[in-house]
């Protein structure tokens, strides 16, 4: 899984590297101040002993200073006086001065040769020692043995930075698996995988993976965390149920969240509530709604098998949107700006049939933390030029491209990528119809052709001689953004063909009507595909565990389950094998019920059947848009028997292709999620009561106020005075216009 590391070494071996550096500074600068100490020592010693204690080096250094004396007397005069002239201001500062000075003064031994010279020092005094030669001279290196001990330390953490080079290191993959589907839709499935050692390899810090889940893993102490966002539902009947990624990949509508805690049970429903609001805040979604004791459950084993550790918890009208893909995508290295990210185009992938991005990582002391991120498309594609293209056969199937499906074109891998791949699926319906025409299964074959050339061709087989479907790899890590990578199919004849379904075609509906009580009937439907499998035996039967989930306000009788086989009525000690139910409680709890089933295989239907009584809600407990009706979230039904796994022979573990080793899972399928009409008041009866309320008691106090403020004499003082004023201007009227006719005429 982890590659060896061509990195810089750890924290913990670069701290040891500089504490080493420091340490031989020390041992350096400690060497010299001892020689430095150790020649200080000697200044009061005469020149024979100084020969001595110097050794040879020091000893022929003193006879060539006193050879140049005796061969130049006056030098040392003229330098002495230029001292000497240099410091007259200094002797000129008083008194106090001068006899500090004077107490300064040092006088060679008289088998010196410089006891006739003397100058004058400006802190030392005027009768100073001139300073021998030797004593100037730089002092000598650090002796050998300590610069040779720091090597050898050197050289044994650079061996162990070796060693540790093995260690494993935080990895990034990416890959893209694009599938025709039958329907004449594509499907486009992203996959990333981030993984990170253990702590106690590198430490709290990351290159590569999100800061962001490791801090989540730790403070909660997650073991294993499933998150998905899914707008539409998969379509078990023309987009496949039995294979790997309708099974891992098909999610019921809305939010969908379940962890595994590796906490005491007493301490695993406060942080659940804790990690739904961090994960509300890291998504920006309303996931904090499951913090609700009414929104989750604790599910045994009908889900997944646990010790009483794992929570689930689902919102089925939770709406997706950007604003929960940008999050999303910033827990990738290179986000969408460069990689296979880079084609997650909003308005294309957001305008599909559907559309699921899930998150699920794994912890574990061995193996560290493994993020998984995924994200599904069913696309209508654009024909290439247009328009339907047809044949002397029939109608083809649409040809599409990358850059029509996403209206982007890939520019070359991720640059932290382990590895970047593109693989395009051809369906075990598709390989048969070729392999019946006779054609070969290259991509240029006499169906389809691909518009680039594979760099290697995978095969699955259900067995050794019988091959179900097909494979085309492509390494993205070969084109660049000179050279693009732009990958299509594009069809020669029409060609029909169905995906392998699952064992039973699952649904539930409601029966009954009114407002009171009402029935949830669960269908199966075989599909035969036991015969493919297991051949046609008379006595075999069929596992399928269901687990479903009911809001405390639906208040479900499980005593009056029924089961119908075939339109006959069977008892449920005959079909249930194992039951184990979790009543609901009013405003606390959700009902559970987890059941493993046994049908025989010679089964064509079978209808499961509850009845339930509607609840009554306090206004303040209806959600929004409480006319609608309230969801039942999606009814889990696996079948245990069925493993969706795909073989390769021809792989050498798939290369480390993480998208294929996951390959291998449990046959599951997702209901239908169920609409409940429930009582629900006239809320806006507040409204209509306030408004007529208000009105009548308007009109009430402004008549009252009109007929407490009228004055009537005043009133008909006034009317008076405007009737006077009337008819006066009236009158001056009738005389302005009798003299304007009498001037004209």
């Amino acid at each position: 899984m982890h590659r060896e590391s061509r990195s810089s070494p750890s924290e913990l071996q670069l701290l040891l590297l500089r504490f080493l550096l420091v340490q031989h500074r020390w041992a350096v600068v400690g060497g010299w101040r001892d020689e430095i100490r150790r020649r200080a020592s000697q200044r009061g010693l005469t020149a024979e002993q100084r020969l001595e204690a110097g050794g040879p080096r020091r000893r022929r250094l003193e006879a060539g200073d006193q050879r140049g004396r005796a061969a130049t007397p006056g030098a040392g005069q003229a330098h002495h006086g230029g001292a000497e002239s240099r410091t007259a201001g200094c002797r000129q500062t008083g008194k106090a001065h001068t006899e500090a000075t004077k107490q300064q003064e040092v006088k060679l031994p008289t088998d010196s040769p410089q006891n006739q010279s003397t100058w004058r020092h400006p802190r030392r005094g005027n009768n100073a020692a001139l300073p021998s030669p030797a004593l100037m001279a730089p002092p000598s290196p650090p002796p050998a043995t300590t610069l040779f001990k720091h090597l050898v330390l050197l050289f044994l953490l650079a061996a162990a930075a070796g060693a540790s080079a093995a260690a494993p290191e935080e990895e990034f993959t990416e890959e893209l698996l694009l599938r025709p589907l039958p329907d004449r839709k594509a499907l486009a499935h992203f996959y990333f995988r981030s993984s990170t050692p253990p702590a106690a390899s590198i430490g709290r810090h990351h290159h590569l993976f999100p800061k962001a889940i490791s801090q989540l893993v730790k403070k909660y102490h997650i073991s294993e965390l499933e998150l998905s966002f899914t707008q539409g539902r998969w379509n078990y009947e023309q987009w496949g149920g039995f294979d790997p990624m309708s099974t891992s990949n098909a999610k019921p509508p809305g939010v969908e969240l379940w962890a595994v805690f590796d906490l005491p049970l007493s301490e695993i429903d406060a942080t659940w509530k804790n990690l739904t609001h961090t994960l509300s805040g890291l998504f920006c979604a309303s996931i904090n709604f499951l913090e609700s004791s009414t929104s989750f459950s604790a599910p045994r084993w009908g889900f997944k098998s646990n010790e009483g550790n794992l929570r689930y918890g689902a919102l089925p009208r939770e709406a997706v949107c950007t604003e929960n893909l940008t999050p999303w995508l910033k827990l990738l290295p290179c986000r969408d700006k460069a990689g296979i990210a880079s084609l997650l185009y909003r308005p294309s992938i957001y305008k599909g049939y559907y559309y699921s991005q899930k998150l699920k990582l794994r912890s574990s002391q061995s193996l560290g933390i493994i993020l998984d991120q995924t994200l599904t498309v069913v696309l209508q594609p654009n024909t290439i030029n247009g328009k339907q293209l047809h044949s002397s056969h029939g109608q083809l199937q649409p040809s599409w491209s990358m850059r029509h499906l996403f209206n982007r074109k890939l520019s070359g891998k991720c640059l932290v990528s382990k590895s970047s791949r593109v693989f395009i699926e051809v369906d075990k319906g598709i390989v048969d119809k070729i392999n019946r025409s006779g054609s070969d299964l290259s991509w240029n074959n006499e169906f389809f052709v691909l518009s680039n050339g594979p760099d290697r061709l995978i095969k699955d087989l259900i067995n050794l001689e019988v091959q179900s479907s097909s494979i085309y790899e492509y390494d993205v890590s070969n084109y660049s953004e000179e050279k693009p990578f732009d990958v299509g199919i594009t069809w020669k004849l029409p060609l029909i063909w169905s995906c392998t379904p699952s064992p039973f075609h699952v649904s539930r509906f409601l029966m009954g009507s009114g407002n009171e009580r009402g029935s949830i009937a669960l269908s199966f439907i075989s599909t035969n595909l036991h015969k493919k499998i297991f051949g046609s035996p008379n006595d075999c039967s069929i596992k399928a565990f269901i687990f479903q989930i009911v809001p405390w306000y639906v208040k479900v009788y499980y005593h009056s389950l029924e089961i119908f086989i075939d339109g006959n009525r069977k008892t449920v000690s005959d079909v249930v094998d194992k039951i184990h139910v979790t009543p609901s409680e009013d405003k606390l709890l959700p009902g559970t019920l987890e059941m493993l089933l046994r049908f025989p295989c010679s089964m064509q239907s079978a209808t499961l059947t509850l009845d339930f009584d509607k609840g009554f809600l306090l206004i303040d407990e209806y959600p929004p848009d409480a006319n609608q009706g309230f969801d039942i979230p999606s009814a889990l039904i696996s079948f245990p028997e069925f493993n969706s796994a795909r073989n390769f022979p021809e792989t050498d573990p798939l290369l480390g292709s993480p998208l294929l080793e996951n390959f291998q899972v449990v046959v599951k399928s997702y209901t239908e999620v169920l609409l409940v009409p429930l009582t629900t008041p006239d809320f806006s009866m507040p409204y209509n009561v306030i408004t007529f309320t208000c009105t009548i008691l308007a009109l009430y106090f402004g008549s009252l106020l009109n007929a407490l403020r009228r004055r009537i004499g005043e009133e008909e003082r006034e009317l008076k005075k405007t009737v006077v004023i009337v008819k006066k201007r009236s009158l001056l009227a009738s005389i302005c216009y009798r003299k304007f006719v009498d001037e004209l005429f």
